[in-house]
């Protein structure tokens, strides 16, 4: 099983991209996640996709999350909802009109979180819900992972620490990996 798992942070120790390759460490055997960020991605703008088409790193993405069995989005939460980075990255996803659907339309997607605050990022996640909702995915709500303090989760060359953290995220994983299993009968 091939899974995206995509990182809504562009920063170099983002803890979401972190996470993200610690859930890649912790995957079941035979499930691989291929760990992406949208660098590369302009904002959008309808001049530009008109003049000159989508660009080539949305392309590159876009070709990625149509191999995938299943997407699993990390996101920060920015002023109670998701990053424009990640926001940006979906609107140039579903261009030309329609493509959002056609891309995810039915897909099974997980969304966690990280953040350096106390909260967690519970409204990031519920702000995802808008749009991934409007593409039509399979979301799974099975589990729902938010990581407070995330920093302290982490040492200083990027390696899960926590424990308990690596058994839930772990758990996680596994849970999203199940649920794609059963779409895909």
């Amino acid at each position: 099983m091939k899974l995206i798992a995509l990182s809504g942070s562009l920063r170099r120790a983002s803890v979401n991209t972190l996470l993200l390759r610690a859930a890649a460490g912790l995957a079941p055997q035979g499930v691989s996640l291929d760990v992406r960020t949208l660098h590369g991605i302009p904002l959008y703008d309808g001049d530009v996709e008109a003049e000159q088409g989508i660009p080539a790193a949305v392309t590159t993405l876009r070709e990625a999350l149509r191999a995938a069995d299943g997407v699993l989005i990390a996101t920060p939460e920015y002023n109670n909802s998701i990053p424009g980075v990640l926001k940006n990255g979906l609107d140039w996803l579903s261009r030309p009109s329609g493509e959002g659907a056609r891309l995810f339309g039915g897909k099974p997607v997980a969304v966690i979180g990280a953040t350096p605050g106390g909260f967690g990022t519970v409204q990031a996640q519920d702000a995802m819900l808008s749009v991934l909702r409007a593409f039509g995915c399979d979301c799974w709500f099975g589990g729902r992972l938010m990581v407070s303090h995330a920093p302290a989760a982490f040492d200083a060359d990027g390696r899960l620490v926590d424990d308990k953290l690596a058994a839930q995220l772990g758990g996680f994983v596994a849970g999203f990996a199940a649920h794609v299993q059963r779409g895909s009968r």
